[in-house]
């Protein structure tokens, strides 16, 4: 036992340091978020998660939003289990042939208006695997993407201006749609 406790006294510290991040960006981020969410989805946003064939990068971004450094629950933006109870899909990874039915099938369940967010390089245009016989390629090649947030994997910070380019581009349709 003493020469373990010696070991990691040698060793050190060998992970990595925690991001050198401006809490106020964060901060002032959310507080945008929470403010738009308070107009228009009566204070809270449920994104349904579906992961369509990634390596996991944006997954592990995704969880990180979770994480008590970024809290975005206190922001009003929470995961839900079920696409029935989703205001927003966000779709990682090239949609693989063998979730390409699953993935729209999980579309047709959302209610409307089906928002869709495509988050990484491979959900927007198909990464490094394209598209072949396992892979379908980006999402907006299965269904309608309304955002798409580029990265590998992207950041807790760009999914949530993300959010914010989603919040801005429904306005203008909600405004378009009442011109018409």
């Amino acid at each position: 036992m003493l020469n373990l406790f010696a070991k990691i006294i040698r060793t050190g510290v060998v992970t990595d340091p925690a991001p050198n991040l401006d809490d106020a960006v964060i901060k002032e981020l959310g507080i945008e978020v929470r403010r738009v969410l308070n107009q228009r989805f009566s204070g809270s946003l449920a994104i349904r998660h579906v992961d369509a064939g990634s390596c996991n990068g944006c997954e592990l971004e995704i969880h990180a939003l979770n994480n008590p450094y970024y809290d975005v629950e206190r922001f009003g933006v929470h995961f839900v289990a079920s696409p029935r109870h989703a205001d927003c899909l966000l779709v990682t990874g090239p949609v693989s042939r063998h979730m390409e039915e699953a993935l729209r099938r999980v579309y047709e369940a959302c209610p409307e208006p089906k928002l869709v967010i495509a988050a990484g390089d491979c959900a927007c245009h198909g990464g490094e695997f394209g598209i072949s016989y396992a892979s379908c390629g980006a999402v907006e090649n299965v269904i309608p993407v309304d955002v798409k947030i580029k990265g590998c994997p992207p950041s807790p910070e760009q999914l949530l201006q993300g959010l914010l380019v989603l919040f801005q581009r429904m306005k203008i349709t909600l405004a378009l749609q009442k011109n018409s």
